[in-house]
Protein backbone atom coordinates (compact mmCIF):
# COMPACT_ATOMS: atom_id res chain seq x y z
CA UNK A 1 0.00 0.00 0.00
CA UNK A 2 0.87 3.66 -1.04
CA UNK A 3 1.68 6.43 1.66
CA UNK A 4 -1.66 9.06 1.47
CA UNK A 5 -1.22 11.02 -1.49
CA UNK A 6 -1.18 14.88 -1.32
CA UNK A 7 -4.13 16.73 -2.56
CA UNK A 8 -4.06 20.30 -5.16
CA UNK A 9 -6.35 23.07 -5.02
CA UNK A 10 -6.76 26.32 -5.62
CA UNK A 11 -7.68 29.60 -3.72
CA UNK A 12 -8.42 33.18 -4.38
CA UNK A 13 -6.19 36.02 -3.46
CA UNK A 14 -9.34 37.76 -3.09
CA UNK A 15 -10.37 35.67 -0.09
CA UNK A 16 -7.70 35.94 1.49
CA UNK A 17 -9.23 37.55 5.06
CA UNK A 18 -10.42 33.45 4.96
CA UNK A 19 -7.66 31.72 5.32
CA UNK A 20 -7.74 30.68 9.12
CA UNK A 21 -8.01 26.51 8.06
CA UNK A 22 -4.39 26.69 6.57
CA UNK A 23 -1.57 25.81 9.13
CA UNK A 24 1.15 26.57 6.87
CA UNK A 25 2.37 29.22 4.42
CA UNK A 26 4.91 28.81 1.35
CA UNK A 27 6.59 31.86 0.65
CA UNK A 28 8.79 31.58 -2.32
CA UNK A 29 12.14 33.64 -2.22
CA UNK A 30 14.70 33.64 -5.45
CA UNK A 31 18.37 33.71 -5.88
CA UNK A 32 19.96 36.51 -7.26
CA UNK A 33 23.64 38.15 -7.18
CA UNK A 34 22.28 41.06 -5.14
CA UNK A 35 21.05 38.25 -2.47
CA UNK A 36 17.28 36.55 -2.01
CA UNK A 37 14.43 38.48 -3.62
CA UNK A 38 10.83 37.66 -2.40
CA UNK A 39 8.22 37.07 -4.78
CA UNK A 40 5.67 39.34 -2.90
CA UNK A 41 1.98 38.60 -4.31
CA UNK A 42 -1.27 39.76 -2.37
CA UNK A 43 -2.01 36.73 -1.29
CA UNK A 44 1.45 36.22 0.87
CA UNK A 45 1.08 39.72 1.99
CA UNK A 46 -2.62 39.71 3.33
CA UNK A 47 -1.71 36.31 5.41
CA UNK A 48 1.58 37.63 7.10
CA UNK A 49 0.13 40.95 7.84
CA UNK A 50 -1.74 39.07 10.01
CA UNK A 51 1.17 37.72 11.97
CA UNK A 52 2.63 41.11 12.60
CA UNK A 53 5.82 40.42 10.58
CA UNK A 54 7.32 41.71 7.32
CA UNK A 55 9.33 39.80 4.28
CA UNK A 56 12.14 41.90 5.28
CA UNK A 57 12.31 41.60 9.19
CA UNK A 58 12.16 37.83 8.60
CA UNK A 59 15.18 37.41 5.67
CA UNK A 60 17.14 40.01 7.91
CA UNK A 61 17.00 37.34 10.50
CA UNK A 62 19.03 34.58 8.88
CA UNK A 63 21.65 37.13 6.79
CA UNK A 64 23.36 33.57 5.01
CA UNK A 65 20.09 32.40 3.51
CA UNK A 66 20.77 32.74 -0.26
CA UNK A 67 17.36 31.09 -1.97
CA UNK A 68 18.52 28.49 -3.86
CA UNK A 69 16.61 26.11 -5.39
CA UNK A 70 15.45 24.02 -2.38
CA UNK A 71 16.93 26.21 0.35
CA UNK A 72 14.40 26.09 3.22
CA UNK A 73 14.01 28.02 6.70
CA UNK A 74 11.01 26.81 8.96
CA UNK A 75 10.01 29.69 10.84
CA UNK A 76 7.33 29.42 13.77
CA UNK A 77 4.72 32.39 13.28
CA UNK A 78 2.14 33.97 16.00
CA UNK A 79 -0.56 32.06 15.31
CA UNK A 80 -2.93 33.69 12.99
CA UNK A 81 -6.12 31.26 13.43
CA UNK A 82 -4.36 27.28 12.47
CA UNK A 83 -1.68 28.98 10.66
CA UNK A 84 1.61 28.73 12.92
CA UNK A 85 4.53 27.90 10.35
CA UNK A 86 6.24 29.77 7.61
CA UNK A 87 8.29 28.02 4.90
CA UNK A 88 10.81 30.29 3.03
CA UNK A 89 11.07 28.28 -0.17
CA UNK A 90 14.39 28.95 -2.32
CA UNK A 91 13.13 28.82 -5.80
CA UNK A 92 16.53 29.76 -7.46
CA UNK A 93 16.38 31.15 -10.77
CA UNK A 94 12.62 30.17 -11.47
CA UNK A 95 13.83 27.89 -14.39
CA UNK A 96 12.04 24.35 -14.38
CA UNK A 97 14.88 22.61 -12.99
CA UNK A 98 14.62 25.01 -9.65
CA UNK A 99 11.06 24.93 -9.99
CA UNK A 100 10.98 20.96 -9.52
CA UNK A 101 14.36 20.82 -7.12
CA UNK A 102 12.16 23.22 -5.00
CA UNK A 103 9.05 21.24 -5.43
CA UNK A 104 10.60 17.80 -4.36
CA UNK A 105 12.45 19.85 -0.85
CA UNK A 106 9.50 21.30 0.37
CA UNK A 107 7.28 17.98 -0.68
CA UNK A 108 9.76 16.05 1.41
CA UNK A 109 9.57 18.53 4.11
CA UNK A 110 6.19 18.70 5.32
CA UNK A 111 5.56 14.82 4.45
CA UNK A 112 2.74 13.16 6.39
CA UNK A 113 2.19 16.53 8.45
CA UNK A 114 -1.40 16.50 7.46
CA UNK A 115 -0.96 20.16 6.96
CA UNK A 116 -3.08 22.26 5.09
CA UNK A 117 -0.66 24.93 3.66
CA UNK A 118 -0.97 27.64 1.60
CA UNK A 119 1.38 28.26 -0.91
CA UNK A 120 2.70 31.66 -3.09
CA UNK A 121 3.99 29.97 -5.35
CA UNK A 122 3.65 31.34 -8.86
CA UNK A 123 5.71 30.22 -12.12
CA UNK A 124 5.04 30.16 -15.50
CA UNK A 125 2.62 27.01 -16.48
CA UNK A 126 5.78 24.74 -17.29
CA UNK A 127 7.75 25.34 -13.82
CA UNK A 128 4.45 25.04 -11.82
CA UNK A 129 3.78 22.00 -13.30
CA UNK A 130 7.21 20.70 -12.60
CA UNK A 131 7.05 22.03 -9.29
CA UNK A 132 3.73 20.82 -8.10
CA UNK A 133 4.62 17.22 -9.70
CA UNK A 134 7.59 17.36 -7.48
CA UNK A 135 5.74 18.18 -4.45
CA UNK A 136 3.82 15.31 -4.95
CA UNK A 137 6.27 12.30 -6.03
CA UNK A 138 9.06 13.52 -3.26
CA UNK A 139 5.67 12.07 -0.58
CA UNK A 140 5.06 9.02 -2.52
CA UNK A 141 6.00 5.70 -0.05
CA UNK A 142 4.99 2.24 -0.60
CA UNK A 143 5.05 -0.77 2.18
CA UNK A 144 3.13 -3.85 3.43
CA UNK A 145 3.84 -3.48 7.03
CA UNK A 146 0.39 -4.03 8.76
CA UNK A 147 0.44 -0.32 9.90
CA UNK A 148 1.97 1.61 7.40
CA UNK A 149 -0.26 3.83 6.03
CA UNK A 150 -1.46 4.85 9.79
CA UNK A 151 1.56 5.82 11.76
CA UNK A 152 5.35 7.01 10.91
CA UNK A 153 8.06 5.08 13.04
CA UNK A 154 8.05 7.48 15.98
CA UNK A 155 3.94 6.50 16.25
CA UNK A 156 2.85 9.86 14.82
CA UNK A 157 -0.34 9.65 12.81
CA UNK A 158 0.69 9.90 9.06
CA UNK A 159 -2.13 12.41 7.16
CA UNK A 160 -2.28 13.74 3.47
CA UNK A 161 -1.01 17.47 2.87
CA UNK A 162 -3.19 19.54 1.03
CA UNK A 163 -1.60 22.40 -0.75
CA UNK A 164 -3.60 25.32 -2.08
CA UNK A 165 -2.44 27.52 -4.50
CA UNK A 166 -3.33 31.24 -6.52
CA UNK A 167 -6.39 30.77 -9.02
CA UNK A 168 -3.70 31.64 -11.80
CA UNK A 169 -2.45 28.25 -11.07
CA UNK A 170 -5.17 25.91 -12.07
CA UNK A 171 -4.15 24.60 -14.82
CA UNK A 172 -0.73 23.33 -13.60
CA UNK A 173 -2.61 21.73 -11.35
CA UNK A 174 -4.76 20.22 -13.37
CA UNK A 175 -1.94 18.76 -15.70
CA UNK A 176 0.44 17.82 -12.37
CA UNK A 177 -2.14 16.27 -10.98
CA UNK A 178 -2.77 13.62 -14.03
CA UNK A 179 1.15 13.57 -14.28
CA UNK A 180 1.40 12.76 -10.42
CA UNK A 181 -1.20 10.40 -10.28
CA UNK A 182 -0.08 8.19 -13.12
CA UNK A 183 3.32 8.59 -12.05
CA UNK A 184 2.01 7.08 -8.44
CA UNK A 185 0.37 3.96 -10.09
CA UNK A 186 2.99 3.19 -12.12
CA UNK A 187 5.12 3.10 -8.91
CA UNK A 188 2.60 1.15 -6.92
CA UNK A 189 2.77 -1.64 -10.19
CA UNK A 190 6.94 -1.52 -10.07
CA UNK A 191 7.18 -2.01 -5.65
CA UNK A 192 4.19 -5.28 -5.67
CA UNK A 193 6.68 -8.06 -4.86
CA UNK A 194 6.77 -10.99 -7.45
CA UNK A 195 4.58 -13.64 -4.92
CA UNK A 196 1.30 -11.53 -5.53
CA UNK A 197 2.49 -9.51 -9.43
CA UNK A 198 2.82 -11.87 -12.07
CA UNK A 199 1.46 -11.39 -15.82
CA UNK A 200 -1.73 -12.38 -14.83
CA UNK A 201 -2.07 -10.04 -11.92
CA UNK A 202 -0.66 -7.55 -14.59
CA UNK A 203 -3.60 -8.10 -16.31
CA UNK A 204 -6.70 -8.10 -13.88
CA UNK A 205 -4.21 -4.35 -12.85
CA UNK A 206 -4.77 -3.26 -16.19
CA UNK A 207 -8.63 -4.06 -16.42
CA UNK A 208 -8.85 -2.34 -13.45
CA UNK A 209 -7.36 0.94 -14.31
CA UNK A 210 -10.03 0.76 -17.35
CA UNK A 211 -12.72 0.56 -15.31
CA UNK A 212 -11.80 3.03 -12.73
CA UNK A 213 -11.11 6.03 -15.51
CA UNK A 214 -14.81 5.42 -16.64
CA UNK A 215 -14.09 6.45 -20.26
CA UNK A 216 -15.47 4.94 -23.25
CA UNK A 217 -12.54 5.53 -25.10
CA UNK A 218 -10.54 2.82 -23.23
CA UNK A 219 -10.64 -0.62 -23.42
CA UNK A 220 -8.43 -3.29 -22.80
CA UNK A 221 -7.82 -7.35 -24.36
CA UNK A 222 -5.64 -10.10 -23.08
CA UNK A 223 -4.18 -12.58 -25.01
CA UNK A 224 -3.12 -15.66 -23.44
CA UNK A 225 -2.77 -19.68 -23.64
CA UNK A 226 -3.47 -20.56 -27.64
CA UNK A 227 -3.44 -16.90 -28.71
CA UNK A 228 -0.24 -16.68 -27.98
CA UNK A 229 1.12 -19.22 -30.22
CA UNK A 230 2.41 -16.97 -32.56
CA UNK A 231 4.02 -14.71 -30.32
CA UNK A 232 7.69 -17.25 -29.92
CA UNK A 233 9.77 -14.58 -27.84
CA UNK A 234 6.39 -14.08 -25.18
CA UNK A 235 6.63 -17.76 -25.15
CA UNK A 236 10.23 -18.61 -24.60
CA UNK A 237 10.46 -16.66 -21.90
CA UNK A 238 7.13 -17.23 -20.23
CA UNK A 239 6.55 -20.92 -20.19
CA UNK A 240 9.63 -20.79 -17.77
CA UNK A 241 6.89 -20.23 -15.37
CA UNK A 242 3.85 -22.55 -15.80
CA UNK A 243 2.33 -21.04 -12.98
CA UNK A 244 2.79 -17.62 -14.30
CA UNK A 245 1.94 -17.67 -17.96
CA UNK A 246 2.59 -15.06 -20.28
CA UNK A 247 0.37 -12.26 -21.25
CA UNK A 248 -0.11 -9.53 -24.30
CA UNK A 249 -2.12 -7.15 -22.49
CA UNK A 250 -3.69 -4.41 -24.70
CA UNK A 251 -4.97 -1.47 -23.97
CA UNK A 252 -6.59 1.34 -26.00
CA UNK A 253 -7.15 4.53 -25.89
CA UNK A 254 -9.81 5.28 -29.49
CA UNK A 255 -12.60 8.29 -29.22
CA UNK A 256 -15.06 7.99 -31.21
CA UNK A 257 -14.46 9.53 -34.65
CA UNK A 258 -9.99 8.56 -34.24
CA UNK A 259 -9.82 6.79 -37.01
CA UNK A 260 -7.92 9.19 -38.72
CA UNK A 261 -5.70 10.56 -35.90
CA UNK A 262 -2.20 9.84 -35.54
CA UNK A 263 -1.82 6.25 -34.23
CA UNK A 264 0.58 5.58 -31.89
CA UNK A 265 1.89 2.14 -30.43
CA UNK A 266 3.57 1.88 -26.84
CA UNK A 267 5.39 -1.53 -26.34
CA UNK A 268 6.14 -2.29 -23.14
CA UNK A 269 8.78 -4.52 -21.54
CA UNK A 270 6.96 -6.50 -18.20
CA UNK A 271 9.26 -9.13 -16.64
CA UNK A 272 7.19 -9.70 -13.29
CA UNK A 273 10.38 -11.13 -12.52
CA UNK A 274 13.88 -11.73 -13.71
CA UNK A 275 15.70 -14.37 -12.15
CA UNK A 276 17.99 -14.51 -15.78
CA UNK A 277 16.97 -18.15 -16.41
CA UNK A 278 19.30 -21.11 -16.86
CA UNK A 279 21.42 -17.94 -17.67
CA UNK A 280 21.14 -17.38 -13.59
CA UNK A 281 21.92 -14.13 -12.00
CA UNK A 282 25.55 -13.63 -10.36
CA UNK A 283 25.79 -12.33 -8.08
CA UNK A 284 22.34 -13.28 -6.67
CA UNK A 285 21.72 -9.89 -5.25
CA UNK A 286 21.44 -8.34 -8.70
CA UNK A 287 18.10 -10.36 -8.45
CA UNK A 288 16.38 -8.52 -5.41
CA UNK A 289 15.24 -5.64 -7.18
CA UNK A 290 14.32 -7.64 -10.30
CA UNK A 291 10.26 -7.02 -9.20
CA UNK A 292 11.15 -4.15 -11.37
CA UNK A 293 11.55 -5.46 -14.44
CA UNK A 294 8.13 -4.78 -15.68
CA UNK A 295 8.86 -0.64 -15.37
CA UNK A 296 8.36 -0.02 -18.84
CA UNK A 297 5.28 -1.94 -19.28
CA UNK A 298 3.90 -0.17 -16.07
CA UNK A 299 4.59 3.20 -17.57
CA UNK A 300 2.50 2.39 -21.00
CA UNK A 301 0.17 1.73 -19.19
CA UNK A 302 -0.88 4.59 -17.13
CA UNK A 303 -0.18 6.87 -20.04
CA UNK A 304 -2.58 6.12 -22.25
CA UNK A 305 -5.07 5.17 -19.19
CA UNK A 306 -4.05 9.09 -18.72
CA UNK A 307 -5.18 9.93 -22.56
CA UNK A 308 -8.94 9.55 -21.25
CA UNK A 309 -7.89 12.76 -18.91
CA UNK A 310 -6.24 15.00 -21.19
CA UNK A 311 -7.77 13.97 -24.52
CA UNK A 312 -5.26 14.35 -26.72
CA UNK A 313 -6.77 13.84 -30.73
CA UNK A 314 -4.39 10.76 -30.83
CA UNK A 315 -4.97 7.33 -31.01
CA UNK A 316 -3.08 5.01 -28.55
CA UNK A 317 -2.08 1.16 -28.16
CA UNK A 318 -0.21 0.07 -25.17
CA UNK A 319 1.26 -3.47 -25.81
CA UNK A 320 2.59 -4.91 -22.48
CA UNK A 321 4.41 -7.88 -23.18
CA UNK A 322 4.48 -9.66 -19.95
CA UNK A 323 6.16 -13.09 -18.73
CA UNK A 324 8.30 -14.20 -16.01
CA UNK A 325 11.97 -15.48 -16.10
CA UNK A 326 12.57 -18.06 -14.13
CA UNK A 327 14.55 -21.31 -13.56
CA UNK A 328 12.67 -24.51 -14.21
CA UNK A 329 12.45 -27.75 -16.72
CA UNK A 330 10.22 -25.46 -18.98
CA UNK A 331 12.68 -23.18 -19.60
CA UNK A 332 14.32 -21.96 -22.66
CA UNK A 333 17.71 -23.23 -23.10
CA UNK A 334 21.15 -21.35 -24.74
CA UNK A 335 21.39 -22.80 -28.15
CA UNK A 336 17.55 -22.82 -28.59
CA UNK A 337 16.02 -21.25 -31.50
CA UNK A 338 12.70 -19.65 -31.78
CA UNK A 339 10.34 -18.04 -34.01
CA UNK A 340 9.06 -14.65 -33.53
CA UNK A 341 6.29 -12.91 -34.05
CA UNK A 342 6.09 -12.80 -38.16
CA UNK A 343 8.89 -15.59 -38.54
CA UNK A 344 12.12 -14.20 -37.83
CA UNK A 345 14.38 -17.39 -36.09
CA UNK A 346 16.49 -16.57 -33.22
CA UNK A 347 19.69 -18.20 -31.48
CA UNK A 348 19.02 -17.98 -27.82
CA UNK A 349 22.68 -17.12 -26.52
CA UNK A 350 21.83 -15.68 -22.66
CA UNK A 351 18.88 -16.48 -21.43
CA UNK A 352 19.37 -13.42 -19.03
CA UNK A 353 18.91 -11.43 -22.47
CA UNK A 354 14.53 -11.89 -22.28
CA UNK A 355 13.75 -9.18 -22.44
CA UNK A 356 14.56 -7.96 -26.13
CA UNK A 357 12.65 -11.10 -27.11
CA UNK A 358 9.54 -10.54 -25.73
CA UNK A 359 9.62 -6.93 -27.11
CA UNK A 360 10.49 -7.68 -30.38
CA UNK A 361 7.47 -10.10 -30.30
CA UNK A 362 5.67 -6.87 -29.21
CA UNK A 363 7.45 -4.31 -32.30
CA UNK A 364 6.58 -6.93 -35.10
CA UNK A 365 2.87 -7.46 -34.30
CA UNK A 366 2.67 -3.80 -33.78
CA UNK A 367 4.31 -2.96 -37.55
CA UNK A 368 2.42 -6.67 -39.12
CA UNK A 369 -1.43 -5.52 -37.77
CA UNK A 370 -1.66 -2.41 -35.95
CA UNK A 371 -0.49 0.61 -38.69
CA UNK A 372 1.05 2.62 -36.27
CA UNK A 373 2.18 6.11 -37.33
CA UNK A 374 4.75 6.26 -34.14
CA UNK A 375 6.17 3.06 -32.65
CA UNK A 376 7.77 3.21 -29.05
CA UNK A 377 9.08 1.03 -26.98
CA UNK A 378 10.42 0.95 -23.78
CA UNK A 379 12.17 -1.62 -21.49
CA UNK A 380 14.44 -2.06 -18.46
CA UNK A 381 16.66 -3.48 -21.19
CA UNK A 382 20.61 -3.47 -20.48
CA UNK A 383 23.04 -2.53 -17.56
CA UNK A 384 25.10 -1.04 -20.14
CA UNK A 385 23.04 1.84 -21.07
CA UNK A 386 23.93 2.77 -17.15
CA UNK A 387 28.11 2.88 -18.07
CA UNK A 388 27.41 5.61 -20.32
CA UNK A 389 24.55 7.54 -19.42
CA UNK A 390 24.20 6.55 -15.29
CA UNK A 391 21.22 6.45 -13.66
CA UNK A 392 19.90 9.78 -14.76
CA UNK A 393 19.24 9.68 -18.18
CA UNK A 394 17.66 6.73 -20.68
CA UNK A 395 19.16 5.58 -23.54
CA UNK A 396 17.46 6.61 -26.51
CA UNK A 397 17.85 5.10 -30.46
CA UNK A 398 15.77 6.12 -33.68
CA UNK A 399 16.98 6.93 -36.95
CA UNK A 400 14.17 9.79 -36.96
CA UNK A 401 16.30 12.59 -35.44
CA UNK A 402 12.89 14.98 -35.43
CA UNK A 403 11.49 11.85 -33.36
CA UNK A 404 14.16 11.80 -30.96
CA UNK A 405 14.39 15.78 -30.70
CA UNK A 406 10.92 16.16 -29.92
CA UNK A 407 11.31 12.93 -26.89
CA UNK A 408 14.40 14.60 -25.85
CA UNK A 409 12.78 18.40 -24.97
CA UNK A 410 9.91 16.91 -23.48
CA UNK A 411 12.01 15.08 -21.18
CA UNK A 412 14.34 17.69 -19.94
CA UNK A 413 11.33 19.71 -19.25
CA UNK A 414 8.91 17.03 -17.37
CA UNK A 415 11.73 15.63 -15.40
CA UNK A 416 12.34 12.50 -17.52
CA UNK A 417 15.18 12.94 -19.68
CA UNK A 418 15.97 11.12 -22.50
CA UNK A 419 19.38 10.91 -24.35
CA UNK A 420 20.23 9.84 -27.84
CA UNK A 421 22.57 6.94 -29.10
CA UNK A 422 23.72 6.08 -32.06
CA UNK A 423 22.49 2.77 -34.50
CA UNK A 424 25.81 1.42 -35.85
CA UNK A 425 25.27 -0.37 -38.79
CA UNK A 426 29.13 -1.50 -37.84
CA UNK A 427 27.92 -3.35 -35.06
CA UNK A 428 25.72 -5.34 -37.42
CA UNK A 429 27.62 -8.42 -37.76
CA UNK A 430 27.20 -9.35 -34.06
CA UNK A 431 23.84 -10.07 -34.59
CA UNK A 432 24.42 -12.84 -36.89
CA UNK A 433 24.30 -16.59 -36.25
CA UNK A 434 25.19 -20.10 -37.93
CA UNK A 435 21.81 -21.34 -37.34
CA UNK A 436 19.21 -18.62 -37.00
CA UNK A 437 18.43 -15.37 -39.05
CA UNK A 438 19.85 -13.50 -35.88
CA UNK A 439 21.00 -14.48 -32.60
CA UNK A 440 19.66 -12.12 -29.98
CA UNK A 441 22.69 -11.38 -27.32
CA UNK A 442 25.08 -9.86 -30.17
CA UNK A 443 27.44 -12.37 -29.08
CA UNK A 444 28.86 -13.14 -32.51
CA UNK A 445 31.80 -10.38 -32.10
CA UNK A 446 33.12 -8.64 -29.34
CA UNK A 447 32.20 -5.21 -29.74
CA UNK A 448 30.64 -4.50 -25.88
CA UNK A 449 28.20 -1.94 -27.23
CA UNK A 450 25.56 -3.69 -25.37
CA UNK A 451 22.71 -1.19 -25.26
CA UNK A 452 23.49 -0.21 -28.91
CA UNK A 453 23.47 -3.86 -30.18
CA UNK A 454 20.50 -4.36 -28.27
CA UNK A 455 18.79 -1.68 -30.63
CA UNK A 456 19.91 -3.03 -33.54
CA UNK A 457 18.32 -6.61 -32.94
CA UNK A 458 14.89 -4.73 -31.84
CA UNK A 459 15.15 -2.39 -35.39
CA UNK A 460 14.72 -5.82 -36.78
CA UNK A 461 11.51 -6.03 -36.51
CA UNK A 462 10.38 -2.48 -37.02
CA UNK A 463 9.90 -2.61 -40.85
CA UNK A 464 9.49 0.40 -42.13
CA UNK A 465 8.20 2.34 -39.20
CA UNK A 466 8.71 5.45 -37.28
CA UNK A 467 10.44 4.31 -34.30
CA UNK A 468 12.15 5.19 -31.33
CA UNK A 469 13.55 2.80 -28.50
CA UNK A 470 13.95 3.54 -25.00
CA UNK A 471 16.84 1.72 -22.96
CA UNK A 472 15.72 2.85 -19.17
CA UNK A 473 17.34 0.40 -17.14
CA UNK A 474 19.14 3.18 -15.31
CA UNK A 475 16.68 5.87 -14.35
CA UNK A 476 14.17 3.35 -13.58
CA UNK A 477 15.83 2.00 -10.41
CA UNK A 478 16.98 4.35 -7.71
CA UNK A 479 18.98 3.02 -5.37
CA UNK A 480 18.96 6.83 -2.75
CA UNK A 481 15.40 7.75 -0.97
CA UNK A 482 15.58 11.94 -2.08
CA UNK A 483 14.09 14.67 -3.84
CA UNK A 484 11.75 13.38 -6.36
CA UNK A 485 12.95 9.87 -6.21
CA UNK A 486 11.93 7.70 -4.16
CA UNK A 487 14.60 3.91 -3.20
CA UNK A 488 13.25 1.52 -5.69
CA UNK A 489 10.88 1.91 -8.73
CA UNK A 490 10.80 5.74 -10.05
CA UNK A 491 7.75 5.35 -12.46
CA UNK A 492 10.74 6.74 -15.10
CA UNK A 493 8.84 7.42 -18.96
CA UNK A 494 5.09 8.05 -17.38
CA UNK A 495 5.66 11.69 -17.56
CA UNK A 496 7.37 11.39 -20.47
CA UNK A 497 4.77 9.51 -22.39
CA UNK A 498 1.88 11.21 -21.44
CA UNK A 499 3.69 14.68 -22.51
CA UNK A 500 4.95 13.73 -25.86
CA UNK A 501 1.53 12.08 -26.63
CA UNK A 502 -0.25 15.48 -25.64
CA UNK A 503 1.96 17.05 -28.30
CA UNK A 504 0.85 14.80 -31.07
CA UNK A 505 -2.59 16.48 -30.87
Amino acid sequence: MHLPQPTFGVVSSTGAKNLEKFNALILPVSASESGPIVDVNPLAVSVLSKSGQSFKEILENWPDYSGQAGEILEIPIPPTGNLTRLFVLGIGTGSIEDARKAGAAIGRKVKLMGYSVLSAYTGNRDAAVAHITAISLSQYGWNLKSDYSKSDASGREKGATSFSFELSQAEAIARATILSQATWTTRDLIHTPSNIKNPAWLAEQAKSLVRKAKSPSLSVVIKKGRELDKFGGLQAVGNSSPLAAPRLIEVTYAPTGSQNWPHVVLVGKGITYDSGGVSLKRPYDLMVPMKSDMAGAAAVLTATVAMAQIKPRVRVTALMMCAENMLSGTAQRPSDVITQFGGTTVEIINTDAEGRLVLADGLAYADMELDPDYLLDIATLTGAATLGLGKQYAAMYSRNPNFTARLQEVGDRIGDPVWPMPLIDDYLPALKSEVADLNHDASAKSFSAGSVTAALFLEKFVGKRNWVHLDIAGPARSEVDSGELVKGGTGFGTRLLIEWLATLS
